[in-house]
């Protein structure tokens, strides 16, 4: 596995203990996604094969405030833009955000391994939970390592909890993020012409 994506291992043992139960979430967790904080919002235009449409994603500055700030710089700048969702596990989640090896239409061979030319986040790990719509940001082995690359939840993951640190949650477009096409599950969910985010900006 590389520096900058979610372990695998972790995704399995989850998925495992998850089982029929990751696919589902509960009423209150609906609300959840559709409530919109102070913001800011992420909006993020997505366009593919599968997936055509708008994601909204409402950040959480008082939660992740260092994160958000280099999210928020990245998209910007437009280091978002044109990345392709990379990786992405029917039920579990859809990963993108790898601004040097994940352009589309370049070698994307590398995709999931880069990251930006800003400096590495230290962790900001909360008690939110991993649920439905929820976004973190992926990282390696070392807590401190989150940089670019982020992750919206299909399904319920406490197995995350603690491990992960929360930046924001889908507040409407979830049925984009549903469509996004999907990856092999025996290449840990490695995608084959991926879906992307054409523009990110931040209201």
């Amino acid at each position: 596995m590389s520096d900058t994506r979610i372990f695998v291992g972790s995704m399995l043992a989850g998925l495992a203990a998850l089982g029929v139960a990751a696919f589902m979430y509960t009423s209150s967790n609906r609300a959840m996604a559709a409530e919109d904080g102070p913001g800011p919002n992420l909006v993020i235009t997505v366009a593919g094969e599968a997936a055509n449409g708008t994601v909204v994603i409402d950040l959480l500055p008082d939660v992740a405030p260092k994160h958000v700030a280099q999210i928020t710089e990245l998209a910007r700048t437009g280091a978002y833009d044109n990345v392709v969702f990379h990786r992405v596990i029917d039920g579990f989640m859809a990963q993108t955000g790898d601004v040097k090896y994940g352009k589309w239409g370049e070698d994307l061979s590398m995709a999931g391994t880069g990251k930006s030319d800003l400096a590495n986040i230290p962790a900001e790990f909360s008690d939110l939970s991993f649920q439905r719509g929820v976004v973190g940001m992926a990282r390696s082995a070392n807590p401190n390592s989150a940089n670019s690359q982020f992750f919206i939840m299909y399904a319920p993951g406490e197995f995350l909890n603690g491990e992960y640190t929360v930046v924001g949650h889908v507040i409407s477009g979830m049925e984009v993020v549903d469509a996004i096409k999907k990856g092999s599950p025996d290449l840990n969910g490695a995608v084959e012409n991926p879906d992307r985010m054409v523009s990110v900006t931040v209201e």
